[in-house]
């Protein structure tokens, strides 16, 4: 058995210690934030935070994962009182397809925890491994200072 702490609750689950997490968020728990994109965490679209940091969910196997907070995307807010993060993404309408953007907001969260008010290179730099093919970058980076000035604005 092994549990894991998924948006404050935990889990117990009786699978093969290798199975990678984001089949755990997606199949088991029915989260759907983190996105399958390329299975090899070269791409961003699975990203969450462990205890703070964000990883790639489809190479993290759930044992490592094992009793360490983990936060989804659905984790952070919701429709009706989305994360400031959420919020200047959609003022700033930021996303195009919004296949990248689970990855795009987890790391940016993690960027502003550790950065809170970060420049253009340094959000550029957090977010160059996460794959967007839809062009909407110069959004992104305006969505990601808008969410630290709401951020330390309390929220």
């Amino acid at each position: 058995m092994i549990t894991l702490v998924v948006n404050g609750q935990t889990t117990r689950f009786d699978l093969d210690a290798d199975t990678p997490l984001l089949y755990v968020l997606r199949d088991n728990l029915a989260l759907n934030g983190p996105k399958f994109g390329c299975g090899l965490g070269q791409c961003g679209a699975c990203t969450v935070l462990m205890n703070g940091q964000a990883v790639r969910s489809c190479s993290v196997p759930i044992a490592k994962a094992a009793g360490l907070r983990i936060t989804t995307l659905e984790g952070l807010g919701s429709s009706e009182k989305p994360h400031p993060i959420q919020k200047a993404f959609i003022d700033e309408q930021a996303a195009q397809c919004g296949y990248c953007i689970n990855g795009m907001i987890m790391t940016s969260k993690a960027l502003l925890e550790r950065s809170p008010n970060p420049s253009d290179r340094e959000i550029r730099k957090a977010l160059a491994g996460n794959l967007c093919r839809c062009g909407t970058h110069q959004r992104i980076v305006a969505a990601v200072k808008r969410a630290a000035v709401l951020m330390a604005k309390g929220g």
